[in-house]
Formats: C-alpha cells, sequence, structure tokens
C-alpha cells in the first residue's frame, strides 16, 4: 500500500446534472482505513491519496487514474461494511424525497461536502447505494471500455427494482443527460450514449443465510490475472467464495475482504 502525499484529488468541472441518474463512484464504507489501504493496495495493486472530503477519506488510484474511494467511517456512521455505487442526481434532497415515498431508506444524509452533497440509502428490497449532487470525477464512467468498475444489482425482481430506481433517478426520462433502460438475456439494462452503466438481474432473496444470495449491488474490479488476485486476497484476510468462467469466456471470482465487504474481480 502505498499513500500519497500530495495535493489531493480536484475534480474537473462536470456536474452530476450532465448525466442524471448514471453511476458516477463506488466508494467502500471500512472501519479501518489504513488497513482497508493495505489490503486493497497489496490485492488490486491500487495507490492512495487523500481526497477532498476530509481525513477519513481516501481516493484509490490505479496507474494514477481514480478507481473508487475508501472511507473510514462505517462505525461512526453505524453502517455496513460495503462496496457501494453512487449515482448522479440533480438535486439531492428531492431524490431522498423520492427513496422514502417509494418505501425505500435514507440512512446517512443528504451530507453537504466540499464537492457536493451526498446521502446513503437502500431499495425496497436491502440493497444500498448512494445519490450524489455536485462535481464529478472526470473520466469516471461505468461503461466504457477501461472503466475502471462496473455494476450489477442483484435483486428480488428486476422489473420491480427498475421502477424504483427509474423513478428515484429519472432513468428513461425524457430529460437531457438521463439514462436509457432495456431488456437484454432475463436482465434489465441501464444505457447511456450506447454505453451498458449497469445491468439489474432477478432471483436474489432478502432473508437467504448466504449473504452472496441476498440483495446488493455487486462492484466489479477488473484485473489482469484471476488466480494471482484470489491469492493475493487469500493472504491478505480475505475470502474467496467462487470462481467462475462467463458464458463470454471471461474469468470472474468473488471475494470479500477482511471485514466481510463483497466485490467480484473480472479478468481484463
Amino acid at each position: 500500500m502505498n499513500e500519497k502525499t500530495d495535493p489531493a484529488f480536484a475534480p474537473g468541472m462536470a456536474s452530476s446534472t450532465e448525466m442524471v441518474g448514471a453511476p458516477c463512484w463506488v466508494s467502500l464504507m471500512a472501519r479501518d482505513l489504513a488497513a482497508s489501504q493495505e489490503f486493497y493496495g497489496s490485492v488490486l495493486g491500487w495507490d492512495f491519496r487523500r481526497g477532498k472530503l476530509g481525513d477519513g477519506f481516501s481516493v484509490a488510484l490505479d496507474d494514477g487514474a481514480p478507481v473508487a474511494g475508501i472511507g473510514g467511517l462505517a462505525g461512526t456512521l453505524q453502517v455496513a461494511v460495503a462496496w457501494t455505487p453512487y449515482f448522479a442526481v440533480a438535486d439531492a434532497d428531492v431524490a431522498a424525497a423520492r427513496i422514502r415515498e417509494r418505501s425505500g431508506t435514507v440512512a446517512v444524509g443528504p451530507l453537504a461536502f466540499s464537492l457536493g452533497r451526498g446521502a446513503l440509502a437502500a431499495d425496497r428490497d436491502g440493497a444500498v447505494f448512494g445519490i450524489w449532487e455536485g462535481a464529478l470525477i472526470p473520466d469516471w464512467q461505468s461503461g466504457h471500455q477501461d472503466a475502471p468498475a462496473w455494476l450489477l444489482l442483484r435483486t428480488r425482481d428486476a422489473f420491480d427494482a427498475a421502477i424504483f430506481y427509474g423513478e428515484v433517478l429519472d432513468w428513461a426520462a425524457e430529460r437531457s443527460g438521463s439514462c436509457d433502460v432495456s431488456y437484454e438475456n432475463e436482465e434489465v439494462v441501464l444505457i447511456s450514449n450506447g454505453h451498458v452503466l449497469a445491468r439489474l438481474g432477478s432471483g436474489a432473496r432478502g432473508a437467504a443465510p448466504d449473504p452472496m444470495a441476498r440483495p446488493r449491488w455487486d462492484v466489479h474490479f477488473p484485473v489482469s490475472d484471476v488466480d494471482a488476485t484470489c491469492r493475493a486476497a487469500r493472504d491478505g484476510g480475505g475470502t474467496v467464495f467462487g470462481r467462475w468462467t462467463t458464458d463470454a469466456d471471461v474469468d470472474e471470482a468473488a471475494l470479500a475482504d477482511p471485514d466481510g465487504a463483497l466485490f467480484t474481480i473480472t479478468g481484463r
């Protein structure tokens, strides 16, 4: 793990109003920032530097490019240790009200930060996600060929979830910058400018004893060597829940860090 101490990362001029409803960032709420940096630095090869959200946050870098955020505030905010996607919204207060109106939960916020306003929430099935109003990280968009991460919602009913998120995040709305949705291979697909930003799949069970089967946003990180990454995760105190090859002949594996935060790695 290498934590840089040069000036904090500064996002560019792009705003959440320009890509409403699109995934704009992923972040880990950890119990111990230093321990999480050590694990993900050794497993995924990330470097870190302090972000502009305060001393309890850092930005993970892959070859100098921002990949994700890690905040050591899970205990302070009394939230689960988990990887969480954030979605761009034009108005965090409006989006938070929509979540509550549709039987979702707003656990934290909206809170004001130096770069914008955000909130941590959960949908009707308990999958945790965030909303963000404000400046966006430049060159971070899940869906581009070289994206730092991509998202899969494992949910009870993909169509029901698509209605919830569509109404909260203005998916398929007739407004500039909003995302479209389609149906492909029994999944709901979120699309912007021809790029697939996220997929929503059915079959998760809220009461399942296996955490892998519960509703959640599954964050996928690309790696060069899936087997080597799995070994590094085990050596670092993490868990490998399974490894498989997709129909497209891509290697993937489901992992958890030492605190139990689930994520998936996928071969480049």
